[in-house]
């Protein structure tokens, strides 16, 4: 039998892991950390009273859910049996300051008559701008997502030729803010689809319309919620790996990977050498080369690509709950475009009237949070760590947050807070070795990213592979498991 070992127990890494081990592989997956899923896992949180708040760390929405079931159903099993979730009637609840607020409903029709009686924009903007976004996806799915962009197979077989035929109408060559502001006449629905360049850690202003595909994810295939979670994500793979024999080490991080007459032969844990035939690497590109090859060429210029944002996580305990919030909520920044220029350009801190994204899932998981309370999870884009004064930048954000949230809310959020963590740039980039604690790898900015990304695999050491929202196609827990079917087509 062929073997092969994975570098992270990332959600990547272990559909890497589910995958080769269908092919017949044995498999080891080495992670430094002591549990498996790397951002999307979970932590407990109690309040003085000694009563826990559950949190999910990381990733807080699910999209495309039948890249979860495809990997049981690799392995001969029934999703059902093994992960349970449900599609949410409300995608998302928006705030501004003035008082303007708004539901995104999972129906489109219902969301696109809301649109029109509280901004004004005809509803049928929404549906086409919905059905566009389909349509692009339908292209760029099959072409740019399912398969390796650096195989010449990609590009002369039959897809292909419905790709280049469609190219004028992908967005490629215009920023999504360009196609927004064409699209919607208000300025705030112009604002709320910006707001999907964040989703792989962009600037709207910058990024090619072409990330208008996002969308369509959410309102045409649908928002989900794993039923224990988002962690049964991470606990339901790793489970159904390990009922294919796949070995897992924890707290076990690999120091070097063995390269021998250009091919990757193992890798070295703990002074000693654990050969085989693949090598998978779920660890973030950069420190992949810089640490664990440090004596092999790196792809400088792709190294070298701008990093995607980070994240400023608040995760806090309150005493109170809130009917006028869902799980998922957006409390928009009054300047965006001044908020992305804080983010990509001046990078020294955090722009002072921040966008706020705040989820709650106790509102469908109750056991989440003690009894009349809520479990709430506050992400604000960072820039990636470049040395700033990070606990100045916390302490000051902080405030900001909770005026913003007392404001839209009226009432003093600061005092119903009972307990609290938090995860900045620092952290995130020590937890899950991501270079300057950028949650995507590198940003979209500009319309060649996704050929910059790098690839699936190594040009020049064979039998080394890449998975992970460090590469191709990009990160996200969709796009996390696509690259794990890339990779595994290649092994």
């Amino acid at each position: 039998m062929k073997s092969a070992v994975i570098i992270g127990a990332g959600i990547a890494g272990i559909a890497a892991s589910i995958r080769l081990a269908a092919k017949g592989y044995t498999v080891d997956v080495f992670e430094a950390n002591a549990y498996p899923g790397g951002k999307l896992s979970t932590f407990d949180l109690p309040n003085p009273a000694g009563e826990n708040y559950r949190f999910d760390a990381g990733p807080s929405l699910f999209t495309l859910p039948e890249l979860v079931n495809d990997l049981f159903r690799l392995a001969g099993e029934n999703p059902a049996d093994w992960f349970r979730y449900i599609r949410l009637p409300e995608i998302c609840r928006y705030f501004w300051d003035d008082g303007t607020r708004l539901t995104a409903w999972g129906d489109t029709n219902a969301f696109a008559e809301e649109v029109e009686r509280k901004l004004g924009e005809p509803a049928a903007h929404i549906r086409n701008f919905l059905a566009d976004s389909a349509f692009k996806y339908g292209i760029t799915e099959s072409l740019f997502l399912q398969d390796s962009l650096h195989k010449a197979g990609t590009w002369l077989n039959r897809r292909a030729l419905n790709g280049y035929l469609n190219l004028p109408k992908l967005g490629l060559f215009g920023t999504m803010n360009g196609a927004n502001q064409r699209t919607f006449s208000h300025p705030k629905l112009v604002q709320l689809f910006n707001r999907y360049a964040t989703y792989n850690g962009s600037d709207p202003y910058q990024t090619p319309a072409l990330l208008n595909i996002i969308p369509h994810l959410e309102y045409n295939i649908g928002a989900y919620f794993p039923e224990k979670g988002m962690v049964d994500i991470t606990n339901a793979l790793t489970a159904l790996a390990r009922r294919l024999q796949v070995r897992f080490h924890f707290g076990t991080p690999v120091d070097r990977i063995v390269v021998q007459n250009g091919k990757a032969a193992g890798v070295e844990v703990r002074g000693e050498v654990k050969r085989c035939d693949v090598v998978v690497s779920n660890m973030d590109v950069t420190p992949t080369y810089r640490k664990l090859l440090p004596d092999q060429p790196a792809p400088e210029r792709t190294l070298k690509q701008p990093r995607s944002s980070s994240g400023l996580i608040f995760y806090w305990g309150i005493r109170r709950t809130f009917p006028e919030l869902d799980m998922h909520n957006i409390f928009f920044s009054n300047d965006y475009r001044t908020e992305f220029d804080y983010l990509f350009r001046r990078r020294d801190r955090i722009y002072e009237d921040p966008t706020i994204y705040l989820n709650i899932t106790s509102k469908n998981k109750p056991d989440d949070a003690p009894a009349g309370c809520e479990n709430w999870f506050i992400l604000l884009n960072a820039p990636a760590n470049e040395g700033q004064d990070w606990d100045t930048i916390i302490a000051e954000t902080r405030q900001q947050v909770i005026r913003k949230l007392s404001h839209n809310l009226g009432v003093d959020v600061g005092s119903l807070i009972e307990c609290e963590a938090i995860l900045d740039p620092r952290t995130i980039e020590a937890r899950t070795s991501s270079a300057q604690g950028a949650l995507y790898g590198t940003a979209s900015n500009n319309r060649f990213a996704a050929f910059l990304r790098h690839p699936n695999f190594s040009s020049g050491i064979r039998n080394l592979y890449f998975v992970g929202g460090s590469v191709h196609p990009g990160g996200g827990i969709p796009l996390c498991l696509l690259s794990a079917k890339i990779a595994a087509q290649w092994a």
